[in-house]
């Protein structure tokens, strides 16, 4: 019974953490969705600047003019709670922490934040105008372009996650090494199959065209350099680890 209780007083935290995570999604959205529309246009400039004279997107489903605002908001709103939502997962896992593992931590779930909107705004930015005009400029003769509300939202989201994610690679970079599963020296050792991994990745989380891969592989090979060089101040020294090793056999 006495191993019970500790068990449910953390999932009875846990699902504090999770209530509140929600709830500040929740909260956002609710302040944010009167504005749906504005956030939706603002979403499509990308695309409206790189179409012919005239052309115009368009709505194929009948409910598609007040989904997808609202489902753009609603995802909007988590990227807007992301730096909360994490502080509550911080909050949860940090009793468990020694102080050295809290000293490090902080700084990580900072720079994720940050890295995490530095991918949305690169994309943003600097891939869709170039993505968008290069495929409005190849289209064939005589076809209009004309693109559906709801596929060039699933489109940007993918892409909104895709760099998203791939910014976080320093973080991921730093964790491994500091956790003593590899070090920055195998990792430069391994360098030319990170390269080849990298525009894998890229095939697979992005549209099937070379600009769009291109420019998520180059930023996440510059990233896995960049963590890296952050990883040397983190990697555990081979003594250290052997004397773990040994502790542990």
């Amino acid at each position: 019974m006495s191993q019970q209780q500790p068990l449910i007083s953390h999932l009875l935290e846990l699902r504090s953490k999770l209530l509140k995570s929600i709830a500040s999604v929740l909260i956002v959205f609710i302040c944010s969705v009167y504005w749906a529309n504005d956030i939706y246009h603002y979403m499509a400039i990308p695309l409206m600047q790189s179409l012919p004279l005239g052309g115009s997107m368009i709505a194929t489903d009948v409910a598609a003019p007040f989904f997808a605002p609202f489902k753009l908001t609603l995802v909007l709103s988590f990227f807007v709670a992301v730096p909360y939502v994490l502080y509550q997962i911080w909050s949860f896992v940090a009793p468990g922490l020694y102080k050295h593992e809290k000293r490090l931590v902080m700084p990580l779930l900072f720079s994720s934040t940050v890295l995490f909107y530095l991918g949305i705004a690169f994309a943003y930015y600097i891939v869709f105008p170039v993505v968008f005009g290069f495929f409005a400029n190849t289209a064939p003769e005589g076809v209009q372009v004309a693109t559906d509300i709801s596929s060039y939202l699933d489109f940007v989201l993918k892409l909104f996650f895709a760099f998203g994610l791939s910014f976080e690679i320093p973080i991921a970079v730093v964790l491994l090494c500091w956790a003593g599963v590899t070090t920055p020296e195998d990792l430069r050792q391994k360098r030319p199959y990170i390269v080849v991994g990298a525009f894998v990745v890229g095939m697979l989380l992005t549209p099937p065209d070379v600009i769009s891969q291109t420019m998520l592989a180059v930023p996440m090979l510059l990233l896995f350099e960049g963590g890296l060089f952050a990883a040397r101040f983190y990697s555990k020294p081979s003594d250290e680890s052997n004397e773990e090793e040994q502790t542990n056999d």
